[in-house]
């Protein structure tokens, strides 16, 4: 057995000795600690922290889990410890845009994302060859108002038995019920193309062209049944002049679309992104 690593995440209130409590117990089990985040939002009152750290052989989860139980009880921390040997699977859901979704497939061969995609779920037959060609699931749910509760049952159905740890929107073209968004709290991320909150809608980009705009971008957060206003995790923009037409918005952004969506999902992987009520904490 060789060492193990491990991210542990923990928030709890705001009070002296919490960073010691934590380290001196990895310490007794001779852990070494890679790299230490933390954060006091001193509006809340409230403390987050990220801890990456190898446990010698021998030292597993249940081991680690045990030793923390005392500051854990003490300072009643929410806390999540993941083993960094297990890979991640994602369930990506796709509509007629495979810009995002080609970006996450070739980030994830190069290694650059460290996971596996358990499934493709789209509303359209637009990305079956795709989905074919890389050897990945691929499940057409077409949707419907009239069947829009069945289809997202069949979706929370495949994201439970590929036993996803994330579901990635990657230009999803439908807006989740309150009651995926809810059960699915956390564990959904969307790339919205503008930057939030502007030019909601069909057509950002052209939108954005008509009122003459010098910035665009994109923003990728956590789904919730508030529509586009989750808790952002990452953002880009870029300038731009008058001399581009529509089509030139669209395609700049879409690289920024693809680049942010990469990026949101890499930080959410690695256990670096924290709820904060509708706020995030990222250590990056």
């Amino acid at each position: 057995m060789s060492p193990a690593n491990f991210v542990l995440t923990l928030s709890c209130a705001d009070r002296p000795g919490i960073v010691a409590a934590v380290t001196t117990e990895l310490a007794a089990l001779s852990a070494n600690i890679a790299e230490s985040n933390q954060f006091w939002d001193r509006e809340t009152g409230r403390f987050f922290m990220r801890l990456a750290f190898t446990a010698p052989e021998g030292v597993d989860r249940d081991t680690i889990e045990r030793a923390l139980k005392s500051p854990i009880e003490r300072f009643s921390m929410k806390t999540n410890l993941v083993d960094e040997a297990r890979k991640k699977r994602i369930v990506i859901m796709v509509s007629k845009f495979d810009h995002t979704l080609r970006h996450l497939l070739y980030q994830i061969q190069v290694g650059w994302l460290d996971a596996e995609v358990a499934a493709i779920i789209s509303n359209h037959d637009t990305t079956r060859k795709l989905a074919e060609a890389e050897g990945i699931p691929f499940h057409l749910l077409p949707v419907t108002p009239e069947t829009k509760a069945a289809q997202e049952e069949q979706v929370l159905s495949l994201v439970k038995s590929t036993g996803a740890d994330l579901v990635v929107l990657a230009r999803y073209m439908q807006v989740l019920s309150d009651n995926l968004s809810t059960r699915l709290f956390g564990q959904v991320i969307n790339i919205h193309h503008s930057f939030l909150p502007s030019f909601k809608g069909a057509k950002p980009y052209h939108q954005a062209h008509e009122r003459g705009v010098k910035i665009i971008g994109a923003t990728a957060h956590y789904v919730t049944p508030d529509l586009d206003e989750g808790p952002i995790i990452e953002q880009e923009t870029a300038r731009v002049t008058h001399a581009l037409s529509p089509d030139d918005l669209v395609a700049a952004g879409r690289d920024i679309e693809s680049r942010v969506l990469a990026r949101a999902v890499k930080l959410h992987l690695e256990s670096r992104v924290m709820l904060n009520g509708k706020k995030t904490v990222v250590f990056g």
